[in-house]
């Protein structure tokens, strides 16, 4: 208990307020459901069967959505960098709601890419942003332990909110679920962003994780407002960690949506192939939980590392998948690399980068994540239509988290630190 309770006080003993925050931030990872796959799953043939588009249109329609969102991304760290991350917590909240509530409206192929562009930039892409970039200013030493927390609201909107939207869906409609879904984000997260959340720690006369004296960190005060995008992008630096970053959700995106294929050319049913999706979710919450304070220990890069083995384990397993108990396995691989992957993701930048001009770096590189995921599956989907089943395509899976492994090997932490303090 003293251990729990260090965790959550300050240097005079008195609880820190950075916890508060991180528990909005907790919410807001929540309610980036609406904007997020596995919610929209739930509404595919509900809106198939309202407007009499076919699975494909759809498909593309909502893919193309998320690639353009990417950039939206950028925008919205960059813009929290200059006003503050609780000022564009609230405007992204107020903004989520309303696409939410324009999406009820969309019944034409424009309204729809319109509606997916604006639930994806919102919710699966400014809201995570904005959330972990919170977490990672009011902590530093326990960073991990505070990202990690966030991670799992992801988590809990992955496990209960499906089921909510399927229940609204089943008693007003998919449009009113939509109306549902955007007064929970604005309920929840609104009133709270505004109220509780504050910028960093020093803006209440505070330090990082409540201690007595600033926080050693990379990077000066001002090197975030003179670290620019094309400087960023174009280090070698920032592209040894966003590339293997992206390719955990790349390859974890491909094989959930060819999931139910896969393995049932593997001799599974539809039914079991579909509830392993169980599985996935219990190791992804798991394996964020635990990666929190391992972090600490081992650094982000060093949890990175962790989730490209599991990764490439999962893919290597799921060509081997014949029964339920490997099928299973499977999951529980994929769910903890992809559980990891988000702790690395959400410190990982300010670790090396520091907390002045966050967004400079995190917004690139969660456009990065985001567009691969956007494109994961097709390359996939093209790969069995040319060999006729998916073993080239999983061999080129298993291969992605190697060379990502070997690509890490090329980061140098203090040339990075170097970037963040010279322009």
């Amino acid at each position: 208990m003293r251990s729990i309770f260090a965790g959550v006080t300050g240097g005079g003993g008195r609880p820190f307020y950075g916890w508060a925050v991180v528990a909005v931030a907790t919410v807001a990872a929540f309610c980036s459901g609406p904007g997020q796959s596995f919610v929209f799953s739930v509404f595919v043939d509900p809106i198939l069967a309202d407007t009499g588009l076919s699975r494909v249109y759809l498909s593309t329609l909502y893919a193309f959505g998320t690639a353009v969102s990417a950039a939206m991304v950028v925008l919205v760290a960059r813009l929290a960098d200059r006003f503050g991350t609780r000022l564009m917590l609230a405007v992204v909240a107020l903004a989520l709601g309303i696409a939410c509530f324009g999406m009820s409206f969309a019944s034409g192929p424009l309204a729809l890419f319109l509606g997916f562009a604006a639930l994806r930039a919102l919710g699966q892409g400014s809201l995570p942003l904005t959330a972990t970039m919170l977490a990672s200013q009011w902590f530093v030493k326990r960073r991990g332990r505070a990202v990690a927390i966030v991670v799992l609201g992801l988590a809990a909107s992955n496990a209960l909110l499906p089921p909510v939207a399927q229940a609204l869906i089943s008693s007003v409609g998919w449009r009113g679920a939509y109306v549902g879904l955007g007064l929970m984000v604005w309920v929840l997260l609104v009133p709270t962003s505004i109220l509780v959340v504050r910028n960093r720690p020093e803006d209440l006369g505070l330090h990082p994780d409540g201690a007595a004296v600033p926080v050693e960190e990379p990077g000066e005060a001002d090197a975030g407002e003179r670290r620019g995008f094309w400087r960023v992008v174009a280090s070698p630096d920032f592209w040894a960690l966003a590339v293997p970053l992206a390719a955990v959700p790349f390859v974890v995106t491909a094989l959930v949506f060819h999931q139910i294929s896969i393995l049932s050319d593997g001799g599974l049913t539809p039914g079991a192939a579909a509830g392993v999706f169980v599985a996935f979710a219990a190791a992804s919450a798991g394996a964020s939980a635990l990666s929190g304070a391992l972090a600490e220990r081992i650094g982000p890069r060093g949890i990175l590392m962790v989730s490209l083995a599991l990764l490439f384990a999962a893919v290597v397993d799921l060509q081997f998948v014949s029964a339920l108990p490997t099928a299973v396995a499977y999951s529980v691989l994929l769910g903890a690399a992809a559980g990891m992957q988000g702790v690395a993701a959400g410190m990982i930048w300010a670790h090396y980068y520091g907390r002045a001009g966050l967004g400079r770096v995190q917004g690139p590189a969660t456009m990065v994540m985001i567009s691969a995921a956007a494109l994961a599956p097709l390359p996939l989907a093209a790969l069995r239509q040319l060999s006729g089943d998916y073993a080239l395509g999983l061999l080129v899976m298993a291969a992605i988290p190697v060379a990502c492994a070997v690509m890490t090997r090329f980061f140098d932490p203090e040339r990075a630190r170097q970037d963040a303090q010279t322009a």
